[in-house]
C-alpha cells in the first residue's frame, strides 16, 4: 500500500477517536449539569412547598385571633 492511504487511515481513525471521545466528554458534562439543576430544583420545589404549609398556618392563626377579638368584644359588650 502507498504510504499516503496508510497516513489517510491512520488520520481517519485518529479523527473518529477524537470525535467519540469528544462527544462522550461532552454527554457526561451535560448529564452533570442537569443533574446539579434537578438539585436546585427539587431544593426550590421544597421551599415553595414550606412556604405554602406556613401560609396555611398563618391563615388558621388569624381565623383564630379573630375569633378571641371577637369573643372578647362580646365579653366587654356583656359587662356594660
Amino acid at each position: 500500500m502507498n504510504t499516503e492511504i496508510i497516513t489517510a487511515l491512520i488520520a481517519l481513525v485518529g479523527t473518529l477517536g477524537g470525535s467519540f471521545g469528544g462527544i462522550m466528554i461532552s454527554s457526561k458534562l451535560s448529564n452533570y449539569r442537569i443533574e446539579q439543576l434537578e438539585k436546585k430544583v427539587e431544593k426550590h420545589n421544597n421551599l415553595v412547598e414550606r412556604v405554602y404549609k406556613l401560609e396555611q398556618h398563618d391563615a388558621v392563626f388569624d381565623e383564630e385571633i379573630k375569633v378571641a377579638n371577637h369573643r372578647i368584644s362580646d365579653l366587654e359588650n356583656s359587662q356594660k
